[in-house]
């Protein structure tokens, strides 16, 4: 079969978009998009330094969301950049030689900048210091014995031997933490750039140091080890490296010791947080109104005194909501609305049409429709999922085309049949689409997972999981990302005509 070759540059928004075989006669067995992103699933064997590069810069800018979520984030840019602060930070640099931002970054994504923070498992003080590791810095914590009565009942024998209740009063012992030098800014603040120091020394570069920080020094030292072991990599050893170098099929040990560790408490993205806070105290001492705007588009807005909850509460707002009524989704059909592709073997996915629009029969057709850009990315994730299941290899398991359950919602519809406010608002935008995942085999599901996480990591979409044991999943695109979506849906119509 005869084949060209088609590459699309780099864009400004940072959609790295790769060459890919395209049959001129007739088309291939399945959807392969001409249009694809760097580094997602199998692509991530395939990553070079330039392309780590532009996924390490994409995976940075991606953690505006999990940072500008935060209602405390305005108050927090405030209090790291004050003048006071920002003394003991160049002082420590001064001292340490760690970078004022990077200790400032430090600061601000583990307390906002509050002198008094507190976690519930144990750190405190704006550097959020545990215990163990803040006397390993020489911080003091200073303990005075006290006691105090207690009065407890017990049945005791007499020497008659009956048993009768008494009461007893006791003397208990207990410790006050009289001093903790963990919530003293002069002494918490170089005692970390201290420490992120003696890091750096030990395992050779401030990216492994900033995710030893929250790590832990045992943790990074089995990553680093598993990431020399790992097949393609080559020196310079780097978190993005470990990171992006492993999938389900390759590198298996490395994916599967990141993936514990982002189950545990995330550590694995730390390092990239931290980047993205740098820049973002960066925006603020440069422009502070720049950095408002910005926060203000991170807002829940439904409740501006919560952290949003996901990526999906921030992108879709109530502006969005552009479809009413049934009678909305029928004028916009072929217009902002497009009917969702209906050939499960060459696309990868399978259209519920007895659930989809089930509530309400006279008008199902309707509801069979989204956004182009929301059938780009259902396209383009059975396309990655497909492929990376494809290359694992799992035995006597065959790829099983994803199920679709539902797709857009008028708001009426939604409202009648009691969904939820969230999925009401999700569906009538038109952008989100559900996804069943319960019958899916083991190892396509960890494909799937793997896929959708790969492309949420980097900013390009967003997903809910409904609730445990539901098995759907709400998914939609970022604004940023539509545009590239909307061209594989483009490209996909072509191959159907």
């Amino acid at each position: 079969m005869v084949r060209f070759w088609i590459l699309t540059l780099l864009t400004a928004s940072g959609l790295v978009w790769l060459p890919a075989a395209w049959p001129i006669l007739g088309r291939s067995k399945t959807f392969v998009p001409t249009h694809q992103l760097a580094g997602i699933g199998v692509g991530r064997e395939d990553l070079d330094d330039v392309q780590l590069a532009r996924r390490t810069g994409l995976m940075i800018e991606s953690q505006t969301f999990g940072i500008l979520r935060d209602p405390r984030a305005l108050a927090g840019a405030q209090r790291v950049t004050s003048p006071k602060m920002q003394k003991l930070f160049d002082e420590a640099e001064r001292k340490t030689g760690v970078p004022a931002s990077l200790v400032a970054a430090v600061a601000y994504l583990e307390s906002w900048g509050e002198t008094n923070a507190q976690s519930p498992t144990g750190p405190k003080g704006v550097m959020q210091i545990a215990g163990g590791t803040a006397r390993s810095m020489g911080l003091r914590m200073v303990y005075a014995r006290r006691y105090r009565s207690v009065v407890t009942t017990r049945r005791v024998k007499t020497r008659h031997g009956k048993y009768v209740t008494r009461r007893l009063r006791t003397k208990v012992t207990y410790n006050v933490l009289l001093r903790d030098e963990r919530m003293v800014p002069e002494r918490a603040i170089p005692a970390a750039a201290a420490y992120l120091g003696r890091l750096t020394q030990k395992f050779g570069s401030q990216d492994w140091a900033v995710f030893a920080y929250h790590c832990g020094e045992g943790c990074v030292a089995s990553m680093i080890e598993l990431t020399k072991q790992g097949k393609d990599m080559k020196a310079p050893y780097t978190v993005p490296k470990l990171f992006f170098g492993g999938n389900p099929a390759w590198n298996r040990e490395l994916y599967l010791a990141v993936q514990r560790e982002m189950d545990r408490d995330f550590s694995p993205t730390y390092y990239f947080r931290i980047m993205r806070a740098e820049q973002l105290l960066a925006l603020y001492r440069s422009d502070p109104a720049e950095f408002k705007k910005l926060v203000e588009q991170y807002r829940y807005e439904q409740n501006p005194a919560e952290r949003a909850p996901h990526r999906l509460s921030v992108w879709l707002r109530a502006k969005d909501l552009q479809f009413q009524s049934c009678e909305d989704l029928k004028r916009e059909s072929g217009h902002r609305l497009a009917k969702v592709f209906d050939d499960a073997d060459y696309f990868g996915f399978r259209v519920r049409k007895d659930l989809i629009g089930a509530e309400d029969p006279n008008n199902a057709e309707w509801y069979r429709q989204a956004t182009p850009a929301a059938i780009g990315t259902l396209a383009y994730i059975a396309y990655e999922t497909r492929r990376l299941h494809a290359a694992m290899k799992p035995k006597n398991e065959k790829f099983v085309p994803l199920e679709v359950t539902s797709l857009v919602e008028p708001l009426d519809s939604a409202s009648k049949y009691a969904k939820g406010r969230d999925e009401a608002m999700w569906h009538c935008t038109g952008q989100v689409f559900d996804l069943n995942y319960r019958d899916l085999p083991m190892g396509e599901r960890e494909a799937l997972d793997f896929v959708l996480n790969d492309l949420g990591w980097t900013g390009y979409l967003g997903f809910v999981d409904e609730s445990p044991g539901a098995g759907t999943l709400h998914i939609g695109s970022s604004p940023t990302s539509r545009e590239f979506f909307t061209e594989v849906y483009e490209e996909a119509v072509k191959t159907q005509s």
